[in-house]
């Protein structure tokens, strides 16, 4: 548990925060100046790239399906955000003066994903975090051959069990973000433990924003 961090927060920190450190900074290698497009971004890993992207010094376009939850999104930090209903490869175009996004973010998958590959830039880097849509997409490759993008599979855990020492690093980096209180877990709602059906009543009908978590005394 980090310095400074109660056990609300620090409870729906650490598996949202290290998915995004080892996504954006070990896999991506994203860069100062770089434009990273986020989707599912009122979500808990969603979030927690945001946070990160803006901390490396990136341009942070931020997606989602609400406006309510993206206004939380935008006041956390993102420099634009869309919603999803309308499409976004060409408003991704225009903020990006036609080049498209340096790095992609998908927790998302589905729709999100086969729109995305045409809104990246050359030698962007697409990074698959998971299929919260609920469909697993295929990639067309020529899309790959033409524009040039490495597709990019992330399992933060794996990660550490394959590579223990960069691991370790990952780890070390965000507990040393957060004792800082450079990074700040959004928790949305908090519910005791004889609580916990209206928690995941809240997950099932996509009213959360960051975490929710259950207590216990």
């Amino acid at each position: 548990m980090p310095a400074g961090m109660d056990f609300i927060k620090a409870s729906a920190y650490s598996a949202a925060y290290l998915t995004a450190y080892v996504a954006l900074v070990m896999r991506a290698r994203l860069k100062a100046g770089e434009t990273l497009l986020v989707h599912g971004s009122a979500g808990g890993v969603g979030l927690a790239a945001v946070e990160l992207g803006k901390l490396l010094g990136a341009t942070v376009i931020a997606t989602g399906s609400s406006d309510d939850k993206l206004a939380i999104v935008k006041a956390r930090g993102a420099d634009h955000v869309i919603n999803v209903a309308q499409g976004f490869r060409e408003k991704v175009k225009e903020l990006t003066g036609g080049r498209g996004a340096d790095v992609v973010y998908d927790p998302v998958g589905g729709d999100v994903f086969d729109e995305s590959v045409r809104c990246i830039a050359w030698s962007g880097r697409f990074l698959i975090i998971g299929f919260a849509s609920g469909r697993i997409p295929n990639l067309p490759v020529n899309m790959a051959l033409i524009k040039g993008f490495s597709l990019i599979g992330v399992r933060a855990g794996e990660f550490g069990r394959r590579d223990p020492q960069a691991g370790r690093e990952s780890i070390e980096a965000i507990d040393r973000l957060a004792a800082e209180g450079r990074i700040d877990p959004y928790v949305c709602a908090v519910f005791p433990l004889e609580r916990a059906v209206e928690a995941m009543r809240m997950l099932e009908n996509r009213q959360v924003v960051g975490k929710v978590v259950i207590t216990m005394d």
